[in-house]
């Protein structure tokens, strides 16, 4: 490919694998390193608060700063098109470093009323509880998200593709809205990848991850991101990181960088798989629907063609007692695990019902509680599709399904 000036630039597989990586200049290791030490020995005074880090500091304290943090933090800035990372302990670390970061009692924040429990839950539970006005809207409809934004929004929050419906939200379309109004955008792109789409290239102003999942790719490493411009990460680089303290480990953070060398490939082999799965699902009599971006059949399909260069490894579908086939997958999967977390390199299922999230997670009724069922009905099994040979995971379902 070649760059704005026309010089040739490195490719996606490329940037995968060298990006923020150097041999190390006093052994020559081509691997990286991983630099586990809490502190650095200085050769001049440094302040000692987050706010009088000058930018060129050297590295004082892994808490502020680490090399093999940073090399990820390099990586994913580099994929992501975004000027800046930062790195934290888990994907909830990350989403908590920017909704605490940039939120204050008497703000509203427009949220998705699809989206991962755990931020749901976040932010309809103790963001409300701290004076912030929590809006859930349906992403997919622009109108319903220019009738949540006030003036009092200083934040738009939506998750693409979301977990666990897989409704896609435009990017474009909803930064546009939100920044006529003032607000800010943050995407949670876990599902996706850097390898599916830039959030920030379409407007976006903040991109979280749960580095957990493909990014690592292996299940053996926890970690989250947040991505954004050098001016809007500042925030949550003082406050969301060093303030409260949610940093990664350098050595999960050495897994992931790792893994990341893969992603490109991965994406590719994921997303082939899940088509498969998902074509088999679509055609099975016991399968009621099947939401996978990549399908003729999805609704937002036209859009997954547009915003997406990868349709990912995820996918849900419904079947008409989903508890039922819940507890005969528990029994009776050989090759899928049925597990909760997704992005790994073997496949993972579970059921997620539509009563017990309302319950705990979203609160909806009416009539986004009826659009949440257009999607979801009484519940849905996501799947997390890995690298199996996709025979034999299509086997593996026909053992439960028949």
């Amino acid at each position: 490919m070649a760059d704005k000036d026309g010089r040739n630039s490195p490719g996606q597989r490329t940037l995968a694998v060298h990006a923020g990586e150097e041999p190390d200049p006093h052994t020559g290791a081509s691997a990286p390193n991983i630099v586990m030490s809490s502190t650095f020995v200085l050769d001049e005074p440094v302040g000692f608060s987050a706010y009088d880090i000058p930018e060129e500091a050297p590295y004082i304290y892994s808490r502020w700063s680490n090399p093999t943090v940073r090399q990820l933090e390099d990586k994913l800035a580099t994929l992501e098109q975004a000027q800046a990372c930062r790195c934290f302990a888990s994907g909830m670390a990350a989403t908590a470093a920017v909704l605490f970061s940039l939120l204050k009692s008497g703000d509203r924040l427009v949220i998705s009323d699809a989206n991962y429990p755990g931020t749901a839950e976040l932010a309809r539970n103790d963001l409300a509880r701290m004076g912030i006005e929590v809006v859930a809207a349906n992403f997919s409809d622009l109108d319903a998200i220019e009738r949540a934004i006030t003036p009092a929004t200083r934040l738009v929050w939506g998750e693409t593709p979301a977990n666990p419906t897989m409704r896609l939200t435009d990017i474009a379309a909803v930064a546009a809205i939100a920044h006529q109004h003032g607000a800010r955008l943050a995407i949670d792109s876990t599902f996706a990848t850097p390898i599916a789409t830039q959030p920030i290239t379409l407007g976006a102003d903040y991109v979280i991850h749960s580095l957990t999942k493909y990014c690592c790719g292996h299940g053996d490493a926890m970690g989250g991101a947040v991505l954004a411009s050098e001016e809007n990460i500042q925030a949550v680089a003082t406050a969301g990181q060093i303030h409260f303290g949610g940093v990664i480990s350098p050595f999960n953070a050495w897994l992931i960088n790792r893994g990341l060398a893969t992603l490109p490939i991965r994406m590719q082999a994921h997303q082939d798989n899940a088509m498969a799965l998902a074509r088999y699902l679509e055609a099975h009599p016991q399968v009621d629907r099947v939401f996978y971006p990549g399908l003729p059949s999805h609704p937002h399909h036209e859009l997954a063609c547009r915003q997406m260069d990868n349709f990912s490894g995820m996918l849900s579908f419904r079947v008409s007692d989903g508890p039922a086939m819940s507890r005969q997958m528990m029994a009776q999967l050989q090759v899928i695990h049925y597990a909760v977390s997704l992005g790994h390199h073997r496949s993972l299922i579970c059921w997620l019902g539509t009563d017990d999230l309302m319950a705990s997670s979203y609160h909806l009724s009416d009539e986004q509680l009826a659009a949440y069922r257009e999607f979801a009905g009484d519940g849905v099994f996501r799947l997390s599709v890995g690298l199996e040979d996709p025979e034999d995971l299509s086997a593996d379902l026909a053992r439960v399904l028949g």
